[in-house]
């Protein structure tokens, strides 16, 4: 800041956004949107959409004192008391223990070493990158986590979570159990397990925010280089990829750029979940150091999505942004928007061609979808109920007992999260997955409002600008093809909850 009041452009533009601000009120159109809000304040506080989303749920409210909670807590808590125990034996021995100590100091820096397992997974290649890495690390970090309970209060709080979490991986279990090939569901069942603990040791080891600003500030850290990596590509040059882009209708159009991933719509992905992020660390910066690399990380962010050419990615990265700004001040939205529409004649010619052919029956990709779909609802009118399995291999072979599509294939996947989720887990189990991500959000905006705090409630609409873009994404695509973005998926999903952990404790206290 001190840099820009001590240039003549910058208190140029604070005193013209200072003449602004002072006249908006008084406006014309200031007094619209004046009106405007309190007339959408009316229609929404009578509104029954309103009115779900303020209440809190019966299942929530019953979860925590619930049998079934507390037997599951108690479940998942049995390492924790057989640490607390040995600690109890001799606590002499362990608190003169070097490694003991240290142990436990990691154990309950939980979040930031999740955060920190986030960066290491944005940063290594591809062909480096073994899923069991993001597995091993998941595991080691909650043994650690477990570990430093024993001299402590901290526990696996699984009341915390909510109950549609574990809703969720009952039936993931089960169709893990009743999958049509056990062997090959099993590394999808470790993967769901990676996910789990993200989620759980993040709302467990986390009791500050500034906790959760360090595991955002690694995720960031991590989108940084990846993103520059991909601005290096971009102006490189990448190869074409023949089935990546359609030729006949984006004529000129340069190979898409993937950085550290497999496909470019990977690390589209990867950008919408964390980039929001980035924005509500630069709201909360306190230190000029802290806001250069958050402006850094949200430019080369932005950038690197556009190499990207992913259609799917610029939506999902616009929903996020609006969410956020809707979230955090609604009225920026139309100058926002105004923004963006004075910014398209400086765009690319190949990104305006790109994002034209969105919903272009010609494009291959949109027609290989459309066939997709198809063919995932032939296999659902026989597994509608019971799902085929666990992971996209097991789907992959059941495909196979069907007519191929129009080229001769059969799909991978299903291109979809939700329908991936009914055909993988079945009826009960794509229910219980809607719940989830519904009920997250709702818990995640009530929390916002109900918040004090301001960075808790900075990182809260990032966090769920951030899930309602992914969420988007996935009507298009199936997120969790790419181990990676599903593990961050729940590094996401988990940063909600913390943050909705430290808006309860602050109604409590």
């Amino acid at each position: 800041m001190a840099i820009i009041e001590n240039s003549v452009i910058g208190r140029l533009w604070l005193a013209l956004w200072a003449v602004l601000t002072a006249l908006w009120p008084q406006s014309l159109l200031g007094r619209a949107c004046a009106r405007l809000e309190r007339g959408a304040r009316r229609l929404a506080s009578g509104s029954a959409v309103c009115r779900a989303v303020s209440r809190e749920g019966r299942l929530d409210r019953a979860w925590p004192d619930s049998l079934t909670c507390r037997i599951l807590s108690g479940l998942i808590n049995l390492p924790c008391a057989l640490v607390r125990t040995v600690y109890r034996a001799a606590p002499g021995l362990w608190d003169g223990s070097l490694l003991c100590r240290a142990v436990g100091g990691l154990g309950r820096s939980g979040a930031t070493l999740l955060g920190l397992l986030a960066l290491v997974m944005l940063v290594v290649p591809h062909r480096h990158w073994n899923n069991v890495y993001g597995f091993l690390g998941a595991a080691v970090i909650t043994g650690l986590f477990i570990l430093g309970t024993g001299s402590g209060r901290t526990r696996l709080e699984a009341d915390r979570t909510g109950p549609y979490l574990f809703f969720f991986f009952t039936f993931v279990g089960a169709a893990f159990v009743g999958s049509l090939s056990i062997s090959l569901s099993l590394r999808f069942f470790l993967f769901h397990l990676t996910g789990l603990c993200f989620a759980l040791v993040m709302v467990s080891a986390v009791e500050r925010v500034e906790q959760v600003q360090r595991a955002a500030a690694c995720g960031a850290a991590g989108l940084l280089v990846a993103s520059v990596y991909g601005c290096i590509q971009g102006v490189q040059g990448v190869a074409v990829v023949a089935s990546q882009q359609d030729a006949y209708l984006n004529v000129g159009m340069p190979g898409r750029v993937y950085s550290f991933f497999d496909n470019p719509n990977n690390f589209a992905e990867i950008i919408v979940m964390l980039l929001p992020l980035a924005l509500a660390l630069l709201l909360e910066a306190r230190t000029w150091r802290g806001r250069l690399a958050s402006v850094v990380c949200l430019g080369a962010g932005l950038a690197a999505i556009g190499y990207t050419y992913s259609r799917s990615g610029w939506l999902g990265l616009a929903l996020a942004v609006f969410v956020f700004l809707a979230l955090q001040n609604w009225r920026v939205i139309p100058l926002a928007a105004a923004g963006a529409i004075l910014a398209i004649p400086l765009l690319p010619q190949t990104i305006l061609n790109r994002f034209l052919t969105i919903g272009d029956l010609r494009d291959t990709s949109t027609l290989y979808r459309f066939a997709i779909y198809e063919a995932t609802g032939v296999l659902l009118e026989d597994y509608w109920f019971p799902g085929v399995g666990l992971g996209s291999d097991v789907m992959t072979q059941a495909f196979k007992a069907y007519p191929t599509m129009f080229d001769g294939n059969h799909p991978i996947h299903t291109h979809n999260n939700y329908l991936q989720m009914f055909g993988e887990l079945g009826l009960f189990g794509g229910v219980a997955y809607l719940a989830l991500v519904l009920n997250q959000l709702k818990r995640g905006i009530k929390a916002f409002y109900a918040g004090e705090n301001r960075r808790v409630r900075s990182l809260l609409a990032a966090a769920v600008g951030g899930f309602c873009g992914i969420l988007l994404i996935g009507v298009a695509e199936y997120t969790w093809f790419y181990p990676r973005n599903m593990f961050l998926f729940w590094f996401l999903f988990g940063i909600i909850g913390a943050c909705v952990k430290l808006v309860k404790k602050e109604a409590h206290s």
